[in-house]
């Protein structure tokens, strides 16, 4: 695995889920080889989003998973190991297991990008992928209000204190575009993630806008970035991924690329 980035946003409910897959596919699209873990444990939403929720990895006989395949991304997620309407009551240690088979025991093979898709918080999880890998860096998600830009700065300090450099930030549902009379409303407010990118020195990637199509697309298992790749809305996953693609290439130094089993 050449590059491994983290998308988080320490607060639920603000799309790093359909962020985080509709990026991984807009990086596929660059003809890159591209694979996203879904790190969420206790609300794996990934096999909903990429349509295979229902779908379970196929073990080989050294007890190695190999991740599920559709859009061109390899697909990895605790979802696949556990009924959809069932939940999960582990503590720390347990969680931390868990994210270890999910990590050392997929078979991966070879990847331009490995994109994971963090869990809500700063916790355990966060931690012992942090510690395992070493990340070419995080894309942190949020909403233009208040509420979810004080958890999105807790998220960034946290990658900063672990030494894993801040790709930029993205703000989601950031706009609406009435479609009566094409006035755009920014019902959340405007620019908070932009101003706390400005507050801590790192990169502002852009705005998604709060669209029905990208909730339709998601609900279907068909991404709007694969149901409508040309489309307005799937604009700024492009744009973003591109920009993404391109500091990652830019701070690649040739060392030593990981690899999993």
């Amino acid at each position: 695995v050449k590059h491994t980035i983290a998308v988080s946003s320490a607060k639920g409910g603000v799309g790093k889920s359909t962020c985080s897959v509709n990026l991984a596919l807009a990086l596929a699209a660059q003809k890159k080889r591209v694979g996203i873990l879904d790190a969420d444990l206790f609300g794996p939403s990934v096999p909903k989003l990429l349509g295979l929720a229902h779908h379970k990895p196929e073990v080989t006989a050294d007890k190695k998973m190999v991740p599920l395949q559709n859009f061109g991304l390899k697909v990895m997620s605790s979802g696949f190991l556990i009924p959809q309407d069932k939940s999960i009551i582990w503590r720390g240690p347990m969680v931390m297991g868990a994210i270890n088979q999910l990590l050392q025991d997929t078979m991966w093979g070879d990847l331009d990008v490995l994109v994971i898709d963090f869990p809500p918080g700063t916790g355990d999880t966060h931690l012992s992928i942090t510690q395992q890998l070493s990340l070419s860096g995080a894309v942190v998600v949020s909403t233009p209000q208040d509420i979810a830009l004080i958890d999105a700065r807790r998220g960034i300090h946290m990658f900063k204190q672990v030494n894993v450099p801040i790709l930029g930030i993205i703000e989601n549902m950031s706009y609406f575009i009435c479609t009566k009379c094409d006035m755009r409303h920014e019902i959340f407010g405007h620019g908070g993630a932009e101003d706390t990118a400005l507050d801590f020195d790192v990169p502002f990637l852009g705005r998604i806008p709060l669209d029905g199509e990208i909730r339709s697309c998601s609900d279907s298992g068909k991404p709007v970035t694969i149901t409508n790749p040309d489309g307005p809305v799937a604009a700024p996953y492009f744009a973003i991924a591109q920009t993404i693609a391109a500091r990652l290439d830019a701070t690649e130094t040739g060392g030593p690329e990981i690899t999993f089993e």
